[in-house]
């Protein structure tokens, strides 16, 4: 398949003023807590139910929640130590939740059965998702089992990784791309071996000359990629580009039908920092507890 040279021309949008003030801050990892509240809800889908109970103990990466509906998302203990209580929170949409209360050991101390799976095929990345309660951490929450569950009769002939970040403060997924740029490509080539796709675009907003420049370097080796499927697309910087289906229409020109998903046009649709926690799911083993945040702000 060709690669775009540039991004196609799309109408609208803001151009809104950059205050990436965070940009060049190394990340920093907070101390536990010592009490989480974590409610069964973690994502866009039906909520989990609890599966420990008050007085419980617990580690980082053991499940305490699940569902059996299909669109939905396992949830892992944040921290080691207690189960004080189950609950019920109020989440922000209005909607009343049970929610799964630790109180912290302060240890951090991983769950002893967290191993890598097996993953050789497409339905095992699916499944490897799926249990390390894999979601989109671009902002929507999508379960990813989902997303890589193409359906039949549908071919993906193009995966695009989200790294535009258009939002005037937020630097989340540019620390990602920087800090963990080896995670963040590794979980890449996975997902484009395994769902046999033709070609990858990294979309990156030119206010990130860092960012295409690592990611450029490694995505162009020969030893890692010498088919050469997988490019780095810089794109002007304009909100909200990075909203899903306006990024496929300025990546390859294609329109999402209303209601439509991705898959209806050939594409899959991934935030730079999922494709880090898929690398995480699938060669470490561990389930999705962690992620980035910016702290920012005048």
């Amino acid at each position: 398949m060709q690669f775009p040279k540039h991004p196609f021309r799309t109408h609208g949008g803001a151009h809104v003023p950059h205050r990436k003030h965070t940009a060049q801050m190394e990340s920093v990892v907070m101390p536990p807590p010592d009490q989480v509240v974590i409610p069964m809800s973690q994502h866009i889908g039906a909520p989990c139910t609890p599966v420990v109970k008050a007085g419980d103990l617990v580690k980082v990466g053991q499940l305490i929640g699940d569902s059996d509906k299909f669109v939905s998302a396992p949830i892992h203990a944040s921290v080691s130590g207690k189960v004080s209580k189950i609950t019920t929170v109020l989440m922000p949409s209005g909607m009343e939740v049970q929610a799964v209360v630790i109180d912290s050991d302060g240890e951090m101390t991983p769950w002893e059965n967290l191993e890598p799976p097996k993953v050789e095929t497409h339905q095992d990345l699916v499944k490897a998702a799926r249990a390390s309660g894999l979601v989109g951490l671009g902002g929507a929450g999508f379960p990813a089992h989902i997303k890589l569950n193409v359906p039949e009769g549908r071919k993906i002939d193009t995966l695009i990784i989200n790294v535009a970040e258009c939002e005037p403060y937020i630097t989340a997924d540019h620390r990602e791309a920087l800090e963990n740029s080896w995670d963040v490509l590794s979980g890449i080539y996975l997902v484009k071996d395994l769902l046999n796709i033709d070609r990858t675009l990294i979309a990156v907003e030119k206010n990130k000359p860092d960012v295409i420049k690592v990611l450029s370097e490694i995505a162009y080796s020969d030893t890692r990629d010498p088919e050469n499927k997988v490019r780095v697309l810089p794109l002007k910087a304009r909100y909200p580009q990075g909203a899903e289906k306006q990024l496929i229409q300025t990546v390859t020109g294609r329109c999402v039908p209303p209601g439509g998903l991705p898959a209806h046009v050939g594409c899959a649709v991934f935030n730079a920092a999922t494709c880090a926690a898929i690398y995480d799911a699938v060669y470490l083993g561990l389930p999705l507890v962690r992620r980035a945040v910016t702290v920012t702000g005048s």
